[in-house]
């Protein structure tokens, strides 16, 4: 009986939360368009902080209470190359909520950039991979390191896309792990706990209020590390990724 009730509920509660996302996004577009004037660093900086706004006030209105807990101080004057598991639609306004340098870029799929005002801003607020070639694979990765050596902090899935399975983590691309050596710049793993809960990625009508958690884990340095070792600071990351989300009893682990 309960069942029947709460689900017209919620697809009514997903429904207004989707319209009111569509209309910040709408407020937020002049300003976008407006910074986008202004250059790929400067426009972006702007295009940054306005969509932390929009989806602070998203969240906020929809009932969802963000935290970012930290296992150790984050250095906001310092660059990371940030990592995240990527498990539902939710985690792309987590990012913004989660990271609070004014000066980061996240690692986009080209295609977003093709979605009517959503895909303008996408555009030209994150670093847009096409995996359709190794060409252009390889260009994202040239794009990546300017990034970094402009002073900004980049944010990879190193999933690459939604992890389906029910286990703790995908399998990880090398992309994060090989920039990371090669610019020497130290990685800060980020567990995003609750938005497997709050939004399924199997329906986006399966939105629900409460509690979404950003654990930050105690950054990995890669000091002296060359190629060589990528393989093992690749699994490093994986395990010590994996084994926190078992610790912290994410929902989505069926078999641990």
């Amino acid at each position: 009986m309960m069942r029947f009730i709460f689900k017209p509920l919620q697809f009514i509660y997903s429904l207004y939360a989707f319209l009111l996302f569509v209309l910040l996004m709408l407020i937020v577009f002049p300003f976008a368009f407006i910074a986008s004037f202004w250059g790929k660093i400067k426009g972006g900086n702007f295009i940054y902080s306005i969509s932390r706004v929009w989806a602070g006030v998203w969240m906020f209105l929809i009932g969802i209470r963000h935290q970012n807990i930290f296992l150790s101080p984050l250095d906001n004057n310092k660059q990371y190359i940030f990592v995240a598991n990527h498990i539902s639609y939710l985690d792309i306004p987590s990012i913004l909520k989660s990271i609070r340098h004014r000066r980061f870029r996240a690692l986009g799929k080209y295609e977003m950039k093709r979605m009517p005002i959503f895909g303008f801003i996408y555009e030209h607020g994150a670093v847009m991979v096409d995996r359709s070639s190794p060409e252009n694979r390889a260009n994202s990765v040239r794009i990546l390191k300017s990034v970094l050596q402009k002073g900004i902090s980049i944010f990879i899935y190193p999933e690459g896309t939604f992890n389906e399975t029910h286990h703790a983590l995908k399998d990880f691309y090398d992309g994060a792990f090989r920039i990371a050596i090669e610019m020497q710049t130290p990685i800060r793993p980020i567990l995003f706990l609750d938005t497997y809960d709050r939004l399924n990625y199997k329906f986006l009508f399966s939105l629900t209020p409460g509690k979404n958690r950003a654990i930050f884990l105690d950054e990995i340095k890669t000091e002296d590390l060359t190629l060589s070792d990528l393989p093992a600071l690749k699994n490093k990351v994986y395990c010590y990724m994996e084994t926190k989300l078992k610790e912290y009893h994410a929902s989505w682990i069926k078999n641990p």
